[in-house]
């Protein structure tokens, strides 16, 4: 069973945010969702959870169609961040937490365990304009999460957070889906990508580029790595010799050479012994996630799409 995004789309006049956007998030699983800005991951996310409706195409959660679904199955990270500012943290974690039918009580307790789990018990007696910007954003967090919800989208929630933190919020992610709960997060941060999720979907301009496993999508461009540490020598001009080997990063005791697809790793261990190299380390590997990125999109991620004002906020 699983979430299922089948032919969805979506425009803001001339621009369409969505064009047949199609791609499967096996349940239990954390899953990276991700592009460049304006590629359509925030409408995806607010269609799944029913703030926008859809001009084409069905979500099913488990085989059920998502407007059908109770409230508090989803739980939603916006990436426009919000909390009252004077209200008390424990008393907003409270009333969001009401908002899904979660009994006082019952809030109260999981806040509480969720505060000491983040290490600020003591935030609960906090105003949230007394916290920091990235402290405001595990409460809000914390509010798309206590009622349980079966499925958690979270839009950029490692933004603004310190190393320490994102460490905490990745030991929640890891705790939830150890649970059972399904999550669904973008992010820029390649990294915690390739050390959390188990699947991905790479989407541009409203369609999926890419998607599936991790190590599907990672061999996705045909191209290999090779890591390759040579006695003596870490200049390895001898490469030049191979079409379509190149150096991306090079290193005194170890360094990493990209292939294009159809140049096989044997030929590089075949010309470095040619050329009277003793060879001290020879691994093959698989690119990036963000090098697949880049070759199947061609821009990086933090690039903007061009929108009108009015469709730039939703899409």
């Amino acid at each position: 069973m699983s979430l299922m995004i089948d032919g969805l789309s979506k425009r803001f006049g001339s621009v369409a945010a969505l064009d047949d956007l199609t791609f499967e998030v096996p349940r239990g699983q954390i899953f990276g969702f991700l592009g460049a800005n304006g590629a359509g991951k925030t409408t995806t996310m607010r269609i799944v959870v029913g703030v926008l409706d859809a001009d084409a195409g069905r979500i099913t959660w488990n085989g059920a169609d998502h407007r059908s679904l109770p409230r508090r199955t989803w739980g939603y990270l916006p990436e426009e961040r919000g909390l009252y500012p004077r209200m008390k943290i424990l008393d907003q974690l409270v009333y969001f937490a009401g908002l899904y039918g979660m009994p006082r009580d019952e809030a109260i307790r999981e806040a509480r365990a969720w505060l000491a789990r983040f290490r600020v018990p003591e935030y609960a007696d906090r105003r949230a304009e007394e916290l920091s910007k990235g402290n405001q954003q595990k409460m809000q967090l914390l509010a798309a999460s206590l009622h349980g919800p079966d499925v958690m989208l979270m839009d950029e929630p490692f933004t603004g957070l310190d190393p320490v933190n994102v460490a905490l919020l990745r030991e929640a992610f890891l705790e939830l889906r150890d649970r059972g709960k399904t999550i669904i997060f973008s992010t820029h941060q390649m990294d915690t990508v390739e050390a959390m999720c188990e699947s991905v979907a790479i989407i541009d301009r409203g369609r999926v580029v890419v998607g599936g496993p991790i190590r599907e999508v990672r061999r996705a461009t045909g191209r290999r790595m090779i890591r390759l540490s040579v006695e003596g020598d870490h200049r390895l001009e001898w490469l030049a010799t191979i079409p379509g080997a190149r150096i991306i990063r090079p290193g005194i005791d170890r360094s990493e050479i990209e292939l294009d697809a159809g140049v096989e790793p044997e030929e590089i261990l075949a010309a470095a012994i040619a050329h009277g190299a003793r060879v001290n380390h020879f691994e093959i590997a698989d690119p990036s996630l963000e090098q697949v990125f880049l070759d199947l999109v061609g821009r990086p991620l933090d690039d903007e799409m061009t929108l009108a004002p009015a469709e730039e906020s939703a899409a």
